[in-house]
């Protein structure tokens, strides 16, 4: 997801104020992404790394360490850790979706081939095992590592679901939680694990990580049906092409009656598609209201993830965390 150009934008803010320690993240990546007898490791992964990115989920964990106190050098290395696993997930995101852009860019595997794909994010996978066990807490090697495997799981549960009219918004919830949010809460969580956080402020990162992942994905998914193209660098109606089932059409589906529920089976489940298909969708979608409700969703969601962390101790990173939340659904107001 790409954030907006509205005036005010808090992650630059949060960018500006942990300058020191993102440079030293991003000097981490490089060294990190290079290999001596790989070359096209280093090619594919700064086609991604280097395309524009906010580095919204590296910046968390710095936040999260700075703000419980942190003073230490670790942070720098789960924050690097946060982003390859990031990287990897969308360079194998691209080969299952078959996608042709990200970020406004052609995709890796369309530069290259899904082979270069698939294996460079497994190389990324590896790279971020390495580093998150230079830190030398198990704890954190725990989080991280569930987070791997909570990440690949929701992506396997899509597969899945995202063609089923019967999935329902709590099996959506469970692949958002898998897919999105455990990234996000497994980077705030670190953050207050490596400075040795009270329990209860952890808990409070986890639970501001995990709501934020989710309602950063429900706009996401919302974007797609009425975003502006060049702000989100994805063409309206793509995920209704990719036929996924996405929180929007699942409101739908609850609500169709039998003629519209037979488009529904048509177009995402057989994938019969037909000129003027969209169209129809998006006028099902403002029929039954679903876009507004999933906008209600989403700020919910935030209002979730700003009462999370209003339970840390007051400082200028905890409200920009806050104003981060807002910002988020801020787009779809």
């Amino acid at each position: 997801m790409v954030l907006d150009h509205a005036a005010t934008k808090p992650h630059e803010a949060l960018s500006d104020v942990l300058a020191d320690e993102l440079q030293a993240v991003n000097a981490l990546i490089q060294d990190r992404m290079a290999s001596k007898h790989a070359p096209r490791i280093p090619e594919v992964t700064a086609h991604l790394v280097n395309a524009g990115g906010k580095r919204l989920r590296p910046m968390l964990t710095l936040a999260a360490a700075r703000l419980c106190g942190y003073d230490g050098p670790y942070h720098v290395h789960l924050a690097a850790t946060v982003e390859f696993i990031h990287t990897a997930t969308l360079l194998h995101d691209d080969v299952v979706d078959e996608s042709a852009q990200r970020r406004g860019r052609p995709t890796a595997n369309l530069l290259w081939d899904n082979k270069s794909s698939v294996l460079v994010g497994d190389y990324l996978f590896s790279r971020s095992f390495q580093l998150m066990t230079e830190t030398g807490s198990i704890d954190v090697l725990r989080i991280l590592s569930n987070a791997s495997a909570t990440i690949a799981e929701g992506e396997v549960l899509q597969l899945t679901a995202a063609q089923d009219l019967r999935t329902d918004e709590g099996v959506y919830l469970q692949v958002v939680r898998g897919k999105t949010a455990a990234l996000f809460s497994a980077a705030t969580e670190v953050g207050g694990v490596i400075a040795d956080a009270d329990p209860a402020h952890v808990q409070a990162l986890f639970d501001y990580g995990d709501a934020l992942g989710i309602a950063f994905q429900i706009v996401d998914d919302l974007l797609d049906y009425q975003g502006d193209t060049n702000a989100t660098g994805k063409n309206v109606g793509d995920d209704f092409r990719e036929r996924k089932l996405t929180l929007p059409v699942i409101k739908a589906v609850a609500k169709a009656d039998e003629a519209e529920r037979a488009f529904w089976v048509k177009t995402i489940e057989k994938g019969k598609q037909d000129e003027g298909d969209l169209e129809h969708a998006l006028e099902l979608l403002n029929k039954h209201d679903t876009l507004e409700a999933t906008r209600q969703d989403a700020l919910a969601w935030a209002d979730k993830a700003k009462t999370a962390i209003a339970k840390l101790p007051e400082h200028e990173i905890r409200d920009l965390l806050s104003d981060i939340a807002d910002y988020v659904v801020a787009r779809v107001n």
